[in-house]
């Protein structure tokens, strides 16, 4: 690793087998030296979680010059931790990347996704931090669109720092169409909605039930131009800055009246 060139942090939920992982080392290693480190096996929909009760494995995967990729036996968060407070607890890391995601993490799935929770994770340390989505949940997804997109939207970060103090963390979703047809890239809020969950049961061989997770997401504003889900349905990547402070600001007010 060369001290005077930039250093990118990769990580994702998908795994470091992952396809949309090699996509994101791939454009990371455009702009520095890369370190990544991804779990050692899916992790979707694992959002902040933390490890605290299991040993964690870290093994060197893959090296080369300016590249460092390993794997982890924990979730994404996990793997932000051990990369900033073990690996690189003597770096500067100038951006961390999340992705490339197999999968939309549009609308409300940012409080389950993996991939934005180590995206969140890494903002923490105080650099800009970009969480990368295709809406397409294939294995052998194609990533050219996101990795074009990616790059756009990377470069731009890099040669326009927030505030000293600021934080910076991104959600970007691109649509999983014909690149041709992308519109462009469109900053959004994200959208309201919930997911509908249903349960499927089964019985397995010894006649204990057990049930199967499925679902769909119930959009509350389908026709709002200014979120993410319409920005995807009509054909531009949605970018979302994404807020740390959960604080409903809007209720203190409330709060302070009826408890008196």
């Amino acid at each position: 690793m060369k001290e005077n060139r930039r250093l990118i942090f990769v990580s994702n939920d998908d795994g470091y087998q992952a396809r949309g992982f090699a996509a994101a080392v791939e454009v990371a290693r455009e702009f520095g030296d890369v370190i990544a480190v991804a779990p050692l096996t899916p992790q979707s929909g694992r959002s902040q979680a933390v490890t605290m009760y299991e040993p964690l494995f870290l093994e060197l995967q893959h090296e080369e010059e300016g590249l460092q990729i390993y794997s982890f036996s924990g979730t994404p968060v996990d793997c932000v931790k051990v990369a900033f407070d073990h690996l690189l607890v003597d770096r500067k890391v100038d951006l961390v990347i999340s992705g490339i995601n197999h999968g939309s993490n549009a609308g409300i799935n940012v409080l389950y996704s993996g991939t934005m929770g180590a995206a969140i994770e890494g903002s923490f340390y105080g650099c800009p931090a970009v969480g990368l989505s295709l809406t397409d949940h294939s294995p052998d997804a194609n990533f050219e669109a996101a990795k074009h997109y990616a790059r756009e939207i990377i470069s731009a970060v890099l040669a326009n720092p927030v505030e000293q103090g600021g934080r910076l963390c991104l959600n970007v979703n691109v649509p999983d169409i014909d690149p041709l047809d992308i519109k462009g890239v469109r900053v959004c809020r994200q959208c309201r909605g919930i997911w509908r969950e249903e349960f499927y049961p089964h019985l397995n061989p010894q006649g204990k039930r057990y049930f199967w997770l499925s679902g769909a997401f119930d959009n509350y504003e389908p026709d709002c131009e200014q979120t993410d889900e319409w920005a995807l349905a009509n054909g531009y990547v949605a970018v979302v800055p994404v807020q740390i402070d959960m604080t409903a600001y809007e209720r203190m007010d409330y709060l302070e009246r009826i408890l008196k």
